[in-house]
């Protein structure tokens, strides 16, 4: 029972793994994991399909395809934007691409049942088409919360002008996995707030730019 408290306690911090808690602005969801025959895909790659805590969602972005990515792959950049992110490090040079390596964190408030930690996140960025999609993995590890492994996958499509940005992605973890519906509200919240904010950036750095 203490376990499962302990989940309920920090899985809302969870959320900021993802990008943030709380409500989206603007970003719509697309009806929770799916099915494998609709699961977002990079370069034939989707997330771990047995996975029992999965989500997946979607927006569009009234901004250039270029800019969308930019904000997105500039994962040094991300604590500027997304609040719950403290930092955010590449662990080698050049451009994102297949086998880059980035470690972030976020801080994780005292409870009751656990104390006040920051949450280290390292992820490996396995697929990456240009301006197309990304996909990485990794472990989330952090006093009172563990997540043994993530896999996140992202695609970016033009429309009529605009950028439609698609997201899913799973995590496993013998934590987590006590409360799959709980973990996967979290994971649900993180993941439609990310899209909110990145959607919030993009468009505003564009309507700057039209100025």
């Amino acid at each position: 029972m203490r376990n499962r408290m302990v989940i309920v306690a920090t899985a809302a911090v969870v959320a900021g793994l993802v990008g943030g808690a709380g409500a989206p602005a603007r970003a719509k969801a697309s009806g929770g994991g799916g099915s494998d025959r609709t699961a977002v895909r990079c370069a034939g790659q989707t997330v771990d399909t047995a996975a029992k805590i999965r989500y997946r969602t979607e927006t569009t972005i009234d901004a250039p395809l270029r800019t969308v990515w930019r904000i997105q792959t500039d994962v040094e950049r991300w604590p500027s934007w997304q609040n719950p992110v403290l930092s955010s490090k590449r662990l080698d040079r050049g451009p994102l691409r297949p086998g880059s390596s980035f470690r972030w964190t976020t801080s994780v408030p005292e409870t009751a049942l656990n104390p006040a930690t920051t949450l280290v996140v390292t992820s490996t960025v396995r697929q990456l088409q240009h301006q197309r999609c990304l996909r990485w993995d990794g472990p989330a590890i952090g006093a009172g919360l563990r997540i043994d492994e993530g896999v996140h996958v992202w695609t970016f499509t033009e429309v009529d002008g605009r950028v439609l940005v698609r997201t899913e992605e799973t995590w496993r973890g013998a934590q987590v996995e006590q409360d799959v519906a709980f973990s996967t509200a979290a994971l649900r919240a993180g993941l439609e707030t990310w899209l909110a904010e990145l959607k919030t950036l993009a468009e505003r750095e564009c309507e700057t730019d039209r100025r």
